[in-house]
């Protein structure tokens, strides 16, 4: 404290006693502390243990038990939502940084991937945690929890690689547009997961030129890699169907 500072009223009131709801908001405070501890931790265990860690490697990699993991998530299903959630604003918040620094929707794209597996390939087995299903729930989850503790995620992401693309696409049916972005944000998820399950090799392409190879299906298909096809290969319409 600056004694100097004239702006310390004359007479100060001693403390009073800390009322209930005083002490219930320190407790909360410090309940909310203690999670957010935990969390960091257990993201910390899954990076290094792997996606499959039980809560007791957790635990015991964060030096409690894992009763304590218990009493604040209910069971791994709730850890994995509860980091899922951590990831996901963290990957939400980086994915639109790109998105706005975008010129063109296609470069919009090209930096909603690229930022996407970028996050995932930073921790792949923290992503994989929280992409999948503990063994205590459900055999056949809700329909609106599909996708693990990101799917709310993915549908933010199909809304924002909808809006350029409507604006962008504003002379072709806007109902059949609509569709457009969910089937976008499944080729994306499932071939960044395949991207990061394949192991290191010569063959297997850099972080950027997968992004950009999954901009170009997004944008123009398969077409391209379709016209180089010798003839016998091509399918007509018909043998498509």
């Amino acid at each position: 404290m600056n004694f100097q500072d004239t702006n310390i009223p004359l007479a100060v009131d001693l403390a009073s006693p800390a009322s209930p709801d005083g002490r219930s908001s320190r407790w909360q405070s410090h309940r909310e502390e203690r999670r957010r501890d935990l969390i960091k931790q257990a993201r910390r265990a899954v990076h290094a243990l792997g996606s499959d860690a039980s809560m007791e490697d957790i635990a015991t990699a964060a030096g409690t038990s894992k009763s304590v993991f218990y009493r604040y998530f209910g069971d791994k299903a709730g850890l994995q939502q509860a980091v899922g959630e951590v990831v996901l604003n963290q990957m939400q918040h980086r994915i639109q940084e790109a998105a706005q620094s975008a010129l063109t929707p296609r470069e919009g794209l090209l930096a909603m991937v690229s930022a996407y597996l970028q996050m995932a390939d930073t921790s792949p087995n923290v992503y994989a945690f929280v992409t999948s299903y503990a063994p205590s729930e459900p055999v056949n989850p809700p329909h609106n929890a599909a996708g693990g503790p990101l799917g709310h995620f993915f549908e933010a992401i199909a809304d924002m690689i909808a809006t350029p693309m409507r604006s962008h696409l504003r002379d072709v049916d806007q109902t059949v547009i609509g569709y457009w972005p969910k089937a976008a944000i499944g080729l994306v998820r499932n071939a960044g997961e395949q991207w990061l399950s394949t192991p290191d090799s010569p063959a297997k392409p850099s972080q950027e030129s997968m992004a950009r190879q999954i901009t170009a299906w997004l944008c123009v298909g398969i077409a391209p890699e379709v016209s180089l096809a010798s003839p016998t290969t091509k399918l007509s319409a018909k043998e498509g169907l």
